[in-house]
């Protein structure tokens, strides 16, 4: 069974396949020749994940799966969840990003966030979701130099470190979009070989 990842990165799609069963093999966009860019017009992050599982699906006739991660704030009413990556505009610049949630949580002693990965796995165009979230609380300044997006301002809950402050496997134990593939995986692993 072929399964497409719907990313660009092939480095993504590799450690993906590392944990699946190898009657399943992943492939990338490149793989299946995607090149263009996948609408991302939903409302919420789920919808989003929807929306470019269902594309792939549809316009290359292959089975698929696609993420869509988002910051929720509760101090911001859940901003910017579906609009993180485009927070402070279209250039998608996670320094000004966080800048902005800085700016916008100046003074405000709730703190409480998380961060949601949603990921829509469409087979034979049936759709599985599997979520991962993971709490915690936006920093008053920006620490740590690893990770990516918000890491350096979101500390997860339990810990005295944020998400750049950590290496790489200490993050995926607990990150969002470690515990939404874990989900995917252990359904993967139900499906049985054809």
């Amino acid at each position: 069974m072929e399964l497409v990842f719907a990313t660009a990165n092939q480095n993504k799609a590799k450690e993906i396949q590392t944990l699946i069963p190898p009657f399943i093999k992943i492939k990338s966009l490149n793989d299946i020749n995607c090149l263009e860019d996948i609408p991302e017009t939903q409302t919420t992050i789920e919808g989003n994940a929807s929306q470019k599982a269902f594309y792939v699906f549809e316009k290359y006739k292959v089975n698929c799966f696609a993420d869509d991660t988002g910051l929720e704030v509760e101090a911001l009413n859940g901003r910017p969840g579906v609009l993180s990556a485009r927070y402070a505009g279209e250039m998608k610049d996670a320094n000004a990003n966080m800048d902005k949630i800085l700016l916008e949580l100046k003074g405000v002693e709730n703190r409480k966030a998380r961060f949601k990965t949603v990921i829509s796995l469409v087979i034979d165009g049936e759709e599985h979701l599997f979520e991962g979230i993971v709490d915690g609380e936006i920093l008053t300044e920006k620490r740590g130099k690893d990770g990516f997006g918000y890491d350096p301002l979101f500390m997860p809950n339990g810990y005295n470190k944020s998400f750049a402050e950590m290496d790489l496997s200490e993050k995926n134990k607990i990150s969002h979009r470690a515990r939404a593939t874990y989900k995917l995986l252990e359904y993967l692993k139900q499906i049985k070989p054809a």
